[in-house]
């Protein structure tokens, strides 16, 4: 007997599989291509059969795609029957590998019915003909008809395709919601959905993908067409809002539209009289997603003759293709650089400080992509986006409830406003030397002893990062739901650098800060909300102590919540823009009334000459995320995923290097779920769907912490190693880590380049190990021991000097960082003292107290582990002086801590 278990997809698991479902079809297709080239050189019985048995399996994906369609399956399916093992493998390596490489997209001999890529084309769909240089979609119908229709309906789809068309599609059809959900969730390129009023609800076959979604729609509740109908636009839009959907309605059509429900829909047809305008009308929603306002009149700009008499010598070029010495500079960027280059704001451009015209008609779509109210391109990256919404809403004297381990943009910021930062402490990994996210008991801590106080009415916002550097994502909603429980007016920012893709996961981006504040935005508006609001009250009484509130899942009252999100992103971190190309979304309800100082805060931190080169690519960025972001993502979950059990399964590699999983990376107390890993095969979907709905803290899969210090290695060592050695590029580290992530930019031979990689390195160490003397083995032991076992302690955010307090007595932690910022420029003010001095063991013994002069930053860890006016401890100088890390911002080794002298001190 032949064994061909190798030959089968491999296993995922059910969240693996819900985070990454397109990837599935490629896992079946390559299986079957596996056993094609086994079956034909060795014509087994056994093969065969699995061969049969696999095509089974493909039919249940394959109805979702329109290619190969049908007809190639059913070729591919008789060289099975007609034991024609040579023609099967050639039909299934190109249809598998044009699947694959997405060949069908721009090559119409992909969709030739033959086995022979030679064919003339005669054989082709109609009107495929033009498909080459032509962007590519496919449409979904959900059909009332009978199976054996649904060739006819895709053949009238494809009979009103004209040769001027700026696209083209392929149809595909189905019979039922359940089959429509499904088919948006597999196949990435459905961008428009057709609706034939009438079809079922459900399929004959459960289906477990849609388990994951089960709150989206519940199909057994559907009493009539018209509700089936609605609920499945709703479901479709909350899934991909991106989707463009028609209705073809045989009912009071002119009825239908006048109800708020239709505006679900891009345009509703009295059934099929007029093909060709829904056939237009498709075509007008991919044009109005693929437009984009400035990038596309930079191109114009570009194309005309002008002669410029402003300052920037470089527009046009004529400068460098002229020179003799800087002309490489231009055969290295090509002339469309310079001709799109000018300082002018006019001749069809516009201004990114006051836009009138294509910047503010982008800025809208990005807001609409979004799901946000307004946004606002930034050029100067997201540490300007946090500095222009902190200087925007918070004055001298406000205060911030802030993660001490955020993005020092957030702490210059609080300089900038005058705010008072309070700040929160993140829980701790320090056997990673990291921190994760700040638990909702410390936060609400923190605004209950201000209440005590009687600060409550000065704290304004809440400022968290989400996801982390290290991929921890909050409970976005929940976070907002029980703060403004206790305070209904907060603002939230959250700054989403890193999290910008996950708006097209559509379970991730329930967490993100837009896709929470449209969910809660949704559930205030339900009756349920005041009803949940109404029994709490009663239940807590009208003075309920801390405790009490701590332990209680609060709900706020809808009635006096005023729901204002603001949201930072790095789009050029997940996204196709050009580095240091930013975004901030708004989704404010009283936006109106700040609008004014928002636009001040952008006048202050925009350059009046921005880059047009960022600013079209932010455009184009979200062209391409709203046309096929959700593949592109769904593709980097998959490579995450990928990575992550090839390198903890691989029995070389595990040996000295891991991938860190949910269970490492988060504290069990927030993971309720139980949830561990996201490979685990055996997991279920009740603990899967807890863990992405309700887990306090989620892991982020595209960002991999790669445990490196059982090699021997510290972080900054390991990155410069593949950076150097082998041409890997990384970002982040810490004392015994490094920071994998996955975008939508990496591919499977990325994959196989890391594990080829880690195998090297993991065969040289064991090498080593086995070629030296036990004193080499003692040392890599005592090495790795180091790194492993005997890391300094992560010291927590002490407080304010007193002299930067309001109340020395108070017991909240705020405190006038702007004051003790300024203060520092006096030199007068200042001191500094070595740190291995014993001035200052002394001083932590008896006095006087260490000040912090000015924020001091290691890389890594890469949070601020003093702020200007902060009170030194003993935990901070331990950690300070144990650190082995070149790269310290703010702390100068040969001159020694910089001090704020104590007013006490100053007589």
């Amino acid at each position: 007997m032949t064994d061909s278990s190798s030959c089968t997809p491999p296993t995922r698991s059910l969240i693996s599989a819900s985070l990454a479902t397109p990837a599935l079809r490629a896992d079946r297709w390559l299986a079957v291509l596996s056993l094609a080239r086994k079956w034909s050189g060795n014509n087994a019985v056994d093969i065969k059969k699995n061969l049969s048995s696999s095509l089974g399996k493909l039919d249940e994906l394959e109805k979702f795609f329109a290619y190969p369609g049908a007809q190639l399956l059913d070729r591919l399916k008789n060289c099975l029957i007609e034991d024609d093992n040579k023609a099967f493998l050639r039909l299934a390596q190109r249809i598998s590998t044009t699947i694959v490489s997405r060949k069908y997209h721009r090559d119409a001999s992909s969709w030739n019915m033959d086995d022979h890529e030679d064919e003339p084309l005669n054989r082709l769909p109609q009107a495929i003909t033009h498909l080459k240089n032509t962007p590519y979609f496919e449409v979904l119908s959900v059909v009332p008809h009978a199976p054996s229709r649904w060739p006819i309906i895709q053949e009238e789809a494809r009979g009103v395709r004209r040769p001027e068309d700026d696209f083209i599609y392929q149809p595909v059809v189905v019979g039922n919601a359940q089959d429509a959900l499904t088919g948006i969730l597999l196949n990435p390129d459905i961008s428009a959905v057709v609706l034939y009023e009438g079809f079922a609800a459900q399929n004959a076959v459960d289906n477990p993908l849609l388990a994951a979604f089960q709150s989206v729609i519940d199909f057994s509740t559907i009493e009539d067409d018209e509700t089936l109908v609605l609920q499945l636009a709703q479901a479709i839009k909350k899934i991909r809002p991106e989707m463009d959907i028609y209705l073809l309605s045989d009912r009071n059509i002119e009825t239908l539209a006048g109800k708020p429900e239709s505006r679900l829909f891009n345009r509703i047809f009295y059934q099929m009289e007029e093909p060709l305008e829904l056939h237009l009308s498709i075509l007008e929603g991919i044009r109005n997603r693929y437009r984009t306002p400035f990038f596309d009149n930079l191109k114009r700009y570009a194309q005309r003759p002008i002669a410029t008499f402003h300052a920037l010598p470089i527009a046009r070029g004529k400068s460098v293709f002229t020179s003799n010495w800087i002309s490489d500079m231009g055969e290295f960027y090509g002339p469309n650089l310079f001709l799109a280059e000018s300082s002018a704001t006019t001749g069809g451009l516009d201004s990114l400080l006051e836009p009138t015209g294509n910047i503010k008609d982008a800025q809208a779509m990005a807001a609409q992509a979004f799901g946000a109210d307004h946004a606002f391109f930034v050029t100067n990256g997201t540490s300007t986006s946090n500095k222009m919404v902190l200087q925007a809403l918070l004055a001298p004297g406000d205060i911030v409830i802030l993660d001490r381990n955020c993005h020092k943009s957030h702490h210059y910021g609080c300089v900038l406003a005058g705010a008072l930062p309070y700040y929160v402490e993140a829980f701790p990994l320090a056997e990673y030397s990291m921190y994760g996210g700040v638990p909702l008991r410390t936060i609400k801590q923190a605004l209950l002893t201000l209440k005590a106080h009687g600060d409550l009415e000065r704290v304004k916002m809440v400022d968290l990062t989400n996801c982390t550097f290290d991929g921890h994502v909050y409970d976005t909603r929940r976070v907002m739901e029980e703060c403004l429980a206790i305070k209904p007016d907060l603002i939230f920012l959250w700054d989403e650098a890193w999290f910008g893709f996950a708006h097209w996961s559509p379970l991730l981006r329930q967490r993100t800060g837009m896709g929470a504040a449209a969910a809660l935005t949704e559930a205030l508006a339900r009756p349920e909300a005041q009803k949940a609001w109404d029994e709490q009250a009663s239940t807590l009484g009208e003075n309920p102590d801390d405790e009490t509130l701590l332990n209680t899942r609060l709900v706020p009252d809808p009635r006096a919540v005023r729901l204002r999100v603001y949201q930072t992103n790095s789009v050029h971190k997940s996204m196709s823009a050009l580095r240091q190309g930013s975004i901030v979304l708004v989704r404010d309800v009283d936006f109106e009334h700040v609008e004014s100082q928002f636009h001040e805060a952008v006048f202050t931190h925009a350059s009046t000459s921005p880059n047009l080169q960022i600013i079209a690519s932010l455009d184009v960025a979200r062209r391409q995320m709203q046309l096929e972001g959700y593949g592109l993502v769904s593709n980097a979950l998959q490579i995450a995923l990928e990575i992550r059990k090839q390198v903890n399964n691989h029995p070389l590699i595990s040996k000295y290097f891991r991938v860190l999983n949910s269970a490492e990376m988060i504290p069990e107390a927030y993971r309720k779920s139980g949830l561990a890993d996201y490979n685990t095969p055996d997991i279920s979907w009740d603990q899967a769907l807890q863990s992405i709905k309700s887990d306090e803290f989620l892991l982020d899969p595209t960002r991999m912490t790669l445990s490196c210090g059982a090699a021997g290695f510290d972080g900054t060592t390991f990155k410069n190693i593949l950076a150097d050695k082998f041409n890997i590029q990384l970002n982040k580290t810490s004392r015994n880590s490094v920071l994998l992530q996955s975008n939508i930019n990496n591919t499977r031979s990325d994959i196989a380049l890391l594990i080829r990689v880690l195998v090297d390195i993991a065969t040289d160490i064991d090498k080593k190990i086995l070629d030296n003397d036990d004193g080499y083995q003692k040392s890599f032991a005592h090495k790795v021991h180091e790194l492993v076992d005997d890391l300094p302690a992560l010291p927590n955010f002490s407080c304010f000097d007193d002299q930067y307090r309001e109340q020395a007595t108070a017991t909240t932690l705020h405190g006038d960082i702007r004051r003790a910022f300024y203060d520092a420029y006096k030199e007068s003010e200042c001191e500094y003292i070595a740190l291995d001095s014993p001035e200052i063991d002394q001083r932590l013994q008896s006095g006087p107290t260490l000040v912090s002069a000015n924020f001091v930053i290691p890389y890594p860890p890469g949070f601020p582990i003093m702020v200007p006016g902060q009170v030194i401890t003993q935990g901070i100088v331990d950690f300070m002086r144990k650190l082995d890390v070149k790269e310290i911002h703010g702390f100068n080794k040969a001159l020694g801590l910089k001090l704020l002298k104590r007013v006490s001190n100053k007589t």
